[in-house]
């Protein structure tokens, strides 16, 4: 059975989402904050996350960045805020999608179905994620606390840059990453960089992983839009 939190400081939004999902057969975990939601999480693992963006204690935000040091659970968020600059930023994040308040609940349910069937679609991919922040899909081990990078078992010399692409990848191996989304995530704020910076650092990733194997192809180009991982699990 699929388990849903929904995270929203909005009493009525709760109940009445909740109802209506509990309806459709998945069980529904609900947290009033961003605090709650974080150790109600740790706690009970869920499939799907809704995530409301304004909340008190801790915004939708902050909890979604909290989220992703240790688990890869898809997220949409529900705001009523009218600033496009939200939803870009959100996506930009890593959201898997992004819903304004008021929604029509059939549009919401189909969108959870679409965020499920992609997961679902990629779970082959699916990396294990450890509390040291070490991450493992297939061959490929990538640990931040020791700043390593192993394939099938040989250590791969990644610089900072690099290795913080690498993990931004393997965090959603299958879901294409824009180059902004990749640049947010391996640069400091307010650095102004060329995206094509971006396909310069993959060229070398890629050149580093063929001396090894020069049959590998887990990074994939998917032009005009980014970049993405799939390893097999063995």
């Amino acid at each position: 059975m699929i388990k849903i939190a929904l995270v929203d400081d909005d009493k009525n939004i709760l109940v009445s989402l909740k109802m209506i999902l509990e309806s459709e057969g998945y069980t529904i975990h609900t947290y009033p904050d961003g605090i709650a939601a974080l150790k109600g999480i740790k706690n009970n693992s869920v499939d799907i996350v809704l995530l409301d963006i304004k909340m008190p204690r801790m915004n939708g935000m902050e909890l979604f960045r909290k989220l992703r040091e240790f688990n890869n659970v898809p997220v949409i968020f529900l705001t009523s805020k009218d600033d496009e600059l939200d939803e870009i930023f959100g996506f930009k994040m890593g959201a898997d999608d992004y819903i304004r308040k008021p929604f029509s609940q059939k549009v919401l349910l189909e969108r959870i179905k679409a965020v499920l069937r992609r997961v679902d679609f990629n779970k082959t991919f699916k990396p294990s994620l450890e509390e040291d922040g070490t991450i493992q899909c297939g061959s490929l081990v990538l640990s931040s606390k020791l700043h390593t990078c192993l394939w099938e078992g040989n250590n791969i010399s990644l610089t900072s840059t690099e290795f913080l692409l690498m993990r931004s990848l393997l965090n959603r191996p299958g879901v294409v990453k824009s180059r902004d989304q990749l640049m947010d995530e391996a640069y400091k704020e307010n650095v102004y960089l060329d995206d094509r910076t971006i396909d310069s650092h993959i060229k070398r990733i890629r050149k580093k992983f063929k001396l090894l194997n020069s049959d590998f192809t887990a990074i994939e180009t998917i032009y005009g839009v980014g970049y993405k991982i799939k390893i097999d699990e063995q």
